[in-house]
């Protein structure tokens, strides 16, 4: 098969920020969003004028969308998108911003986001989450992403004979791949008796299935090799990458993503196989979607997963190293920010700067996004292979 995507030439992904998280904070997602652009500018020397682009993805920064935070930041952008797309909008903003600096349209674009979490802002964020949830679960008891994807889980585990111990082995590997990071929120190792015997929350999910909210912020820099070069920033190119929305819409409870409809374009844009992957970081509110994104992103059949997951080691120095900074399952989710936090964590593993322990072999990696779960169902995903260009 013959890709019809446009190179990725001239692109490079670079300068990636993470400002650690805090499982409560009093600021705004403004002020962590700033905390970011602060913590860029003293590692790259970039400063606000020298941003001719951003994307800004948040879930907490209402009223305000990537104009007020322009205002905010004292940017003065000749180009700037706002993607609300929850875990799916690290890999769009690649996409995103990658062809607006082949086009010209900017030259150097910082991808940002940023959430804060007060004790009440999950909670409305919920509230107002969608329309889906507003009018065909909430009215009937049912609210959050536990119990959807308590369903989902379900669904899963009975249709392809996944059992919890199955589910335990991804989240006990990244919890082992959190122990070297010194901001992970949580550092205490997991067996599978703790996570078998943990709280439940909504049959069958538990307490170590489930992300904990918290604050914080991720950023990275989309710019020219040139650029990158004067900067004496160490780069990664884009071999290739897929997007998708609301797909398989006809299944009555989802089993895939829309990494399935786009998986031959994804290998063949990056001239690549998945067996050529050195690391992997995929979006894992749940273990649930770890195994999903395995599953259609080409590293096993559907229906193998049991056997893949129990024959593979995920942790730093294993066959697929996974979510090498413990993912959010262990490190926190930031709102939006873990959307991006997938993206910053396989940056800094290409190019030799992880926030933890470096995995053996770091070339080649894969990143995966998956958000704005509604009443059923994620409906954005994408996904991006990365390789390492230039190490400084």
């Amino acid at each position: 098969m013959r890709s019809t995507q446009k190179p990725y030439d001239g692109v490079s992904l670079c300068a990636p920020i993470t400002v650690p998280y805090e499982r409560f904070s009093s600021e705004t997602a403004h002020w962590w969003a700033g905390e970011a652009l602060k913590k860029l500018s003293l590692e790259t020397g970039l400063m606000p004028n020298d941003f001719d682009g951003i994307i800004f993805s948040s879930f907490s920064a209402n009223p305000d969308t990537a104009v007020g935070i322009v205002q905010h930041l004292g940017l003065c952008p000749k180009w700037m998108d706002h993607i609300p797309t929850g875990g799916a909008s690290g890999v769009m903003a690649i996409r995103r911003a990658a062809r607006a600096v082949q086009a010209g349209d900017a030259s150097i674009i910082v991808c940002l986001a940023a959430d804060t979490n007060h004790i009440d802002s999950f909670q409305k964020t919920l509230d107002n989450f969608s329309r889906f949830s507003q009018d065909a679960t909430y009215p009937y008891g049912q609210g959050g992403p536990n119990a959807t994807f308590a369903i989902m889980t379900g669904s899963y585990m009975r249709q392809f004979n996944v059992s919890r111990e199955d589910f335990g082995k991804i989240a006990i590997a990244q919890r082992a791949n959190a122990l070297s990071n010194p901001i992970a929120l949580m550092k205490k190792p997991l067996s599978i008796k703790q996570y078998i015997e943990a709280k439940p929350i909504a049959d069958p999910l538990h307490l170590f299935d489930c992300v904990m909210p918290c604050a914080g912020a991720e950023a990275f820099v989309v710019t020219t090799p040139d650029i990158a070069e004067k900067l004496g920033l160490s780069t990664v190119k884009i071999r290739g990458t897929i997007e998708r929305h609301n797909a398989f819409s006809e299944d009555t409870i989802q089993y895939r993503g829309g990494w399935a409809k786009d998986i031959d374009d994804l290998w063949t844009s990056a001239k690549c196989t998945p067996d050529k992957i050195d690391f992997a970081q995929l979006y894992d509110d749940y273990p649930l979607i770890v195994a999903m994104q395995l599953e259609d992103l080409g590293f096993c059949e559907k229906g193998k997963i049991k056997e893949f997951i129990n024959k593979t080691d995920f942790t730093i120095t294993g066959d697929l190293p996974l979510n090498t900074n413990g993912g959010q399952l262990s490190a926190g989710q930031a709102g939006a920010a873990g959307g991006y936090q997938n993206v910053t964590e396989a940056l800094r593993q290409a190019i030799k700067q992880p926030l933890g322990h470096q995995i053996p072999n770091s070339s080649i990696g894969l990143i995966s996004g998956f958000g704005m779960v509604n009443y059923d169902r994620g409906v954005c995903t994408g996904a991006v292979v990365i390789e390492a260009d230039n190490i400084r």
